[in-house]
């Protein structure tokens, strides 16, 4: 098991992340029983573009209303995509305000997981590290 999976198995880990880029991410979770959402953030700026990029990847149920409350209580079931951890791969995002605000509440949901003892990241790729986040990892 590479370390980069061990990382992101491990749920005291868990958390939101940057990395210079996500094939590394994919490879490692393969196969692994990892849930991997991967949301494309490219010209979603805004709330509402966010939270529909975001609804749409991780297939929210229909209840899901289209605020950041309602993407707090989707994050924290997520019983419909399965898996043994859930990883959100999130890519081209673009520094906002509203990006700010997604953060947090991803931030909390990795909480949430965490004191469950179930793996959950958010990784933002970021080659640009315009984001300021940590760094998930450190590629070879």
């Amino acid at each position: 098991m590479s370390k980069l999976l061990q990382r992101l198995r491990d749920p005291s880990r868990s958390g939101v992340y940057g990395a210079a880029e996500g094939n590394a991410i994919e490879d490692a979770l393969r196969g692994s029983g990892v849930d991997l959402g991967r949301i494309s953030l490219r010209g979603a700026q805004t709330k509402e573009a966010l939270l529909d990029r975001l609804g749409a990847a991780m297939e929210f149920p229909a209840w899901f209303g289209g605020n950041w409350d309602a993407a707090e209580d989707c994050l924290a079931d997520l019983s419909w995509r399965g898996g043994q951890g859930h990883v959100l791969l999130f890519s081209e995002p673009q520094p906002s305000e509203d990006l700010c605000v997604l953060v947090d509440v991803l931030r909390s949901s990795a909480e949430f997981w965490q004191e469950r003892g179930t793996p959950f990241f958010a990784v933002f790729v970021d080659p640009g590290r315009r984001l300021q986040l940590p760094e998930l990892y450190r590629p070879r």
